[in-house]
């Protein structure tokens, strides 16, 4: 009789215990930051899962350090310091992984009129921003001959990279980020991640939307990083903004930072701020420098020319210059490089 009255209780924990192991787990936002690439990594996911969620994370993270170690020149033993401590001497084979990107920035410098070159690194390397060392202007006339991306000699059929002028280095620190980031976006979308955000420092890329709202991203001010000069609602794109204060130091009147203008060995001054949109991280970061050697208004023309691609320019003087795609209504449908609104306050 005893055991009988015990079953009822038992019974019912074991239906509640049961209930609990199937029921889906709480859906939630996961995310995490690391310091990979000499910068910020940041993963945001929406799963419905805390250890899918996590999961998913990890693969982006490792992903992001496996390609840091394919492709830094801060790492002695990487592929791409292997082709600038040999490609000057004979072609250096690498994976098509790597291979592939080196050609692919041949073709923004090919769109932004050689605004955009990885052989920059040859006078760029001369460059200590924490140590505020620059080279002389003797150091730079000798070095700048080096600086032409038409000089790398790229064999498809076997991967190999070859220098043909002495001196010359690459550096892929302009459009490597935004690759990883859209390998992050692949791999979250290939384990069944359908609202996401990966960031490596200023490029960022967004997978859906903010569960049904746009996410809001703040562009800040030049001078100011606590001021927002303004705000873009943004959903299943990319965002790469590049500014002089961002790796930069002052002398004698002088920002020397780390955008360097490929003609001159010198840090490009035309705009202070620069971001672009597109439909992915490898685009908005092959185009965000291009203004700072150009000036707003040339960039405007090239980025105008581009198929779902816009940029909002800061110019010295502190005017706001949109593309035609994010023109404020309040402008004048007629005009053709861009829009202009007025100075950012605080």
């Amino acid at each position: 009789m005893r055991s009988r009255q015990l079953a009822h209780p038992l019974r019912a924990l074991l239906a509640l215990m049961a209930a609990i192991a199937v029921a889906p787990a709480h859906a939630a936002w996961y995310e995490r930051t690391e310091a990979i690439m000499g910068t910020r990594i940041y993963v945001e996911v929406w799963s419905e899962d805390a250890g899918k969620g996590n999961e998913a994370i990890d693969a982006v993270m490792s992903d992001m350090r496996r390609i840091d170690e394919l492709m830094s020149h801060y790492k002695p033993e990487s592929q791409l310091s292997r082709i600038n401590q040999h490609a000057n001497d004979e072609p250096v084979q690498v994976d098509k992984e790597l291979f592939d990107l080196i050609k692919l920035s041949t073709y923004y410098s090919q769109i932004t009129e050689g605004a955009f070159d990885i052989t920059y690194a040859s006078v760029g390397y001369m460059y200590d921003y924490p140590k505020h060392v620059h080279p002389t202007e003797a150091q730079i006339k000798s070095a700048l001959p080096a600086v032409n991306w038409r000089n790398m000699l790229l064999d498809e059929a076997h991967h190999t990279v070859r220098f043909e002028h002495p001196g010359m280095r690459i550096d892929l620190g302009g459009i490597g980020k935004g690759y990883a980031v859209d390998r992050g976006i692949d791999i979250l979308k290939a384990r069944g991640i359908q609202h996401a955000v990966v960031t490596a420092g200023g490029d960022t890329r967004i997978l859906g939307d903010h569960m049904g709202r746009p996410w809001l991203v703040a562009i800040r001010h030049p001078d100011d990083p606590t001021k927002v000069v303004t705000r873009i609602p943004l959903s299943d794109t990319a965002m790469s903004t590049s500014g002089d204060y961002e790796r930069y130091f002052d002398e004698d009147g002088v920002r020397y930072h780390h955008i360097i203008d490929p003609h001159t060995g010198r840090s490009a001054s035309k705009v202070r701020s620069a971001t672009i949109l597109a439909p992915t991280a490898t685009q908005t970061d092959g185009l965000s420098k291009t203004a700072f050697v150009l000036g707003a208004q040339k960039a405007l023309e090239i980025i105008n020319r581009l198929p779902d691609v816009d940029a909002v320019f800061i110019t010295p003087e502190g005017k706001i210059v949109y593309s035609n795609g994010l023109r404020p209504p309040s402008n004048r449908p007629g005009d053709e490089a861009g829009a202009t609104a007025a100075s950012p306050r605080g």
